[in-house]
């Protein structure tokens, strides 16, 4: 019979690619790894490592055994959920990844949520890249996600993930509040003329931005750069920028900026929540996503803190 946690060593290293990589996420030294992969390779009859440079790779039938041992570990996840829901109560350590927005605006609701309604559960919440969570939460390292999805630029879509939407986040110009005011009847060229702030290159909302600028007719001179949105809002609020930002940032802040629909279509942003599938059985993590829908539903649209006339509710 196959070792079930020298299965999840290979389908470690098949998701992270090194034995460096397992080791520091395992806490186990490489030499370790390999030496319970090799004992897996005897259990199974066969070579499911080469060579790779200075590094090692799946063989064929490595990568066959790994295809499995995802199976057998999400299964193994299901039957553990199944058992916790027979308990009473929630309880241990739940791990959440999420965005700057979501972590701003819903988070800190969500884990008051759960500190009434499950107290015996304590809520692990990092901050990560979007662009990342995702294969986090397939290596086991989260068991719950807030991810978001910009139009026209989809999540992933993977067998393993399930991913429910939350809501849709209208996306909104923001422009200085005071000096001199954006003439809305000729935008484009006002905004061709001001300069902008956005997250860095390489990132899906810069790409998203530029994208919306170009559709309007111009490339944006982008003159400040932060992945914080946070500064981003205080650049325009000072005067310094003009930026495209989240209806959901911009009706939680207190910044003193101009909010404008700058598109009849009206583009907004997908946030949607991920667990690897079979574990939303799971008492923790039912009680999460209980919270997380019932703070989503709570959140005032534009009709009870307009982000700007004629946005849609998110």
């Amino acid at each position: 019979m196959l070792n079930l946690n020298r299965l999840a060593l290979l389908d470690e290293l098949h998701r992270r690619g090194s034995l460096h990589a397992v080791g520091r996420s395992l806490s186990y030294s490489p030499s370790t790894v390999s030496q319970q992969l090799k004992l897996l390779e005897r259990e199974v009859g066969a070579e499911l490592l080469e060579k790779a440079g200075r590094g090692v790779r799946l063989t064929r039938q490595g990568e066959i055994l790994a295809g499995h041992a995802a199976s057998i570990l999400g299964l193994m996840e299901a039957a553990e959920a199944d058992v916790a829901a027979a308990l009473d109560e929630p309880r241990g350590v739940l791990r959440i990844a999420t965005f700057q927005t979501a972590a701003l605006s819903l988070l800190p609701t969500v884990v008051d949520l759960v500190a009434r309604q499950a107290p015996q559960l304590r809520l692990a919440v990092v901050h990560l890249d979007p662009a990342a969570m995702l294969d986090a939460l397939l290596a086991r390292d989260f068991d719950l996600v807030l991810a978001e999805e910009y139009p026209g630029r989809p999540l992933p879509l993977h067998p393993e993930v399930e991913l429910e939407t939350l809501m849709h986040d209208p996306m909104v110009l923001a422009a200085p509040a005071h000096g001199a005011r954006l003439d809305e009847s000729r935008l484009a060229e006002e905004l061709a003329a001001s300069p902008w702030v956005m997250e860095p290159e390489g990132t899906e909302g810069r790409a998203w931005v530029t994208a919306q600028c170009r559709a309007m007719g111009f490339e944006p001179e982008v003159r400040f750069e932060s992945a914080d949105l946070l500064v981003q809002l205080r650049f325009v609020e000072t005067g310094h920028a003009v930026a495209i930002l989240p209806g959901l940032l911009l009706r939680e802040n207190r910044f003193d900026v101009r909010q404008l629909q700058y598109s009849a279509e009206r583009p907004s942003r997908r946030i949607a929540m991920g667990t690897r599938r079979g574990s939303a059985t799971s008492p923790a993590i039912a009680a999460v996503l209980a919270a997380v829908r019932s703070t989503v539903a709570s959140t005032p649209g534009p009709s009870g803190k307009p982000l700007s006339v004629g946005l849609p509710d998110a």
